[in-house]
């Protein structure tokens, strides 16, 4: 039995190379409706994927593993102290958190969550693993993935996303509980937020060498208007996704 438990551990992860289930462990846990569309890497403008490198896990291109181990122990010092996170987590612990697991913050979960983290940096490329961070993080109260996000603030596809949206976006990863849309488009954010996405994201742009440099680390050298041609497939998010819709329209 443990070791049919431990081959179905192993193969779950393995799994989502292939599959992109519609729904999250983080999306079922949440109170109220989960407004979500899939959309491929392809057709992800390259500034969000830039901004999202900068500012939530710069090595992620570079790093054997899912996270450094000395950053890990870190973790786990400051914790069993009770003081602050000092580094937060990688791209890979932030997707089996939110595929798997909860925002609870207890050391069996950090735990569970290291192991299904590093299961995926040896499994997943690190495109792929970008594709599903992307698709699953939360960008509002009930705004889950890029593709509904972008249509909902911008009334964009996430294809046509400029520097600043993208940057926007970014910026409120982190606190995506707190942000609302403003009447006339765009993100409501404290003012800290917003200088978070606004001042810090470019910044970190910058010192990585620009958007071009950042992409390329996780070896992307395209842009997605290379693949406009199949933009008008169900992953393309080409047009405003139904929920989304529904959302704007207060229904």
């Amino acid at each position: 039995m443990a070791t049919a438990l431990l081959v179905v551990c192993l193969l779950i992860p393995v799994s989502y190379v292939w599959v992109t289930p519609p729904r999250t462990s983080f999306m079922l846990q949440n109170n109220g409706p989960v407004v979500y569309q899939y959309v491929s890497l392809d057709h992800v403008s390259r500034y969000m994927i830039a901004s999202t490198i900068a500012h939530e896990d710069q090595l992620l291109g570079a790093r054997k593993g899912a996270f450094d181990y000395d950053d890990f122990k870190n973790r786990i010092q400051a914790f069993a102290d009770g003081e602050a996170d000092p580094s937060g987590s990688t791209i890979p612990q932030q997707l089996a958190k939110n595929i798997f697991f909860s925002a609870d913050q207890n050391a069996v979960r950090k735990g569970l969550e290291a192991v299904v983290a590093t299961e995926f940096s040896y499994t997943l490329s690190d495109q792929r693993i970008m594709e599903l961070y992307l698709n699953y993080a939360q960008f509002g109260p009930t705004i889950y993935g890029i593709c509904a996000a972008t249509w909902y603030y911008f009334n964009t596809p996430p294809s046509a996303m400029t520097e600043y949206q993208a940057a926007q976006l970014a910026g409120i990863l982190p606190f995506p509980a707190t942000v609302a849309r403003d009447v006339n488009g765009g993100i409501r954010a404290t003012p800290e937020i917003l200088r978070e996405a606004n001042e810090r994201v470019p910044w970190l742009i910058a010192g990585l060498g620009g958007w071009e440099a950042a992409v390329a680390t996780i070896g992307i050298h395209d842009s997605a208007s290379d693949h406009a041609s199949t933009r008008g497939a169900s992953n393309g998010c080409s047009t405003m996704p139904k929920d989304v819709a529904k959302l704007l329209a207060g229904k």
